[in-house]
């Protein structure tokens, strides 16, 4: 029994501590099936999509919004509820040179749980040196193990919030849902198409945030915009069909920046696309929207290349992030993946901007 609880102590410990060191600790990502993370979160969203999609009826906005912070909780418990069984194996294995001698597994766990979060009653004392070692090497682990969830959460918060900020910035241009046409006749209605340039830049440095901290922390793709009709993909495939329109139909208006964001965009759209979170028939553009939008862009004072040839080129631009943005906007069952322009919207009337 001793020699069963010490090896099954030593497994649960060492697939704990690695757990959290490559979610943690490692900036990139590691599939692997050594993870306890990974099978809780992305089994969990298995359950509540499943859910969902069984009851197409009913709204599970709420569910959905709450799952990555649920998420982030339970990582923590999970990772503590390990390390407080391994130990407790390992005492249980050592237990003669614990004095009073533990008497079963669920003393020697709370034994294991006290040492671990330094609370330390005294109501059992090590005598023999392997389980002293072995205490101090619990109570350092549990502090170690506190201090790197407590940096994680504070990295995973700060992250998610600056992606958010440019976000709900985009709807004053946008609208919500976010569209690409909606941005530009926006832009040309207040006359800041020479600023163009400059919006591209800051959403260039965007995309090379949030490609750096998706990829660090995959778990941030499930937070969810706080605001109605909103989600980051949505924001980052309107941008990028605007900027496929400057790039392909639109002319007399500078692309330097917006060929170098579609780069960058296009790049974190493939490397989260490759993490594996993706699910669902993605959409194809329809011509008649694309014509609906050239006409809005016409009205709005662009100068535009002939449909025929910005059609062409605007749909091998789009083919390049289109394909899985959407996949991945199945998945995360995020609102608004017609990023160009709703068809109906796009024939309506263009509408001034009033001051208030």
């Amino acid at each position: 029994m001793e020699l069963i609880a010490f090896g099954l102590g030593v497994l649960l410990l060492a697939v704990a501590f690695w757990d959290l060191f490559e979610t943690i600790v490692v900036p990139r990502p590691t599939p692997g099936w050594f993870r306890l993370g990974r099978y809780l979160v992305r089994g969990s969203w298995r359950v509540l999509r499943s859910v969902r999609d069984g009851n197409p009826n009913r709204s599970y906005d709420r569910a959905l919004g709450l799952f990555a912070p649920a998420a982030t909780v339970a990582l923590l418990v999970t990772w503590l509820a390990a390390l407080i069984v391994g130990y407790g194996l390992l005492m249980y294995a050592l237990r003669d040179e614990l004095q009073p001698v533990p008497p079963d597994l669920g003393t020697a766990i709370y034994f294991a749980a006290t040492s671990l979060l330094t609370i330390g009653f005294g109501d059992i004392v090590a005598v023999g040196a392997p389980a002293r070692v072995l205490i101090i090497t619990a109570a350092v682990g549990g502090l170690g193990a506190v201090a790197l969830v407590v940096t994680f959460l504070f990295s995973l918060y700060g992250s998610y919030q600056r992606r958010e900020a440019q976000v709900v910035a985009l709807q004053a241009a946008a609208s919500v849902p976010p569209s690409a046409v909606t941005l530009l006749e926006t832009y040309a209605q207040l006359g800041l198409i020479g600023r163009l340039p400059d919006f591209f830049l800051e959403w260039q440095r965007w995309a090379v945030e949030v490609l750096d901290s998706h990829v660090a922390y995959p778990l941030l793709g499930f937070f969810r915009s706080s605001h109605d009709n909103l989600s980051w993909i949505s924001a980052l495939g309107s941008v990028l069909d605007a900027a496929s329109l400057v790039l392909t139909t639109i002319e007399d208006v500078p692309r330097g920046e917006a060929k170098l964001f579609k780069r960058v965009g296009a790049h974190l759209v493939e490397d989260i696309y490759n993490l594996g979170f993706h699910a669902g028939e993605p959409s194809t553009l329809d011509r008649s929207a694309f014509e609906a939008a050239c006409a809005r862009l016409t009205e709005a004072g662009y100068r535009l290349c002939p449909t025929d040839q910005a059609w062409a080129l605007f749909e091998a631009a789009r083919g390049t992030y289109a394909t899985r943005l959407e996949a991945m906007a199945n998945y995360w069952a995020t609102p608004a993946t017609s990023w160009l322009g709703d068809p109906v919207v796009l024939r309506a009337p263009l509408h001034p901007i009033d001051d208030p």
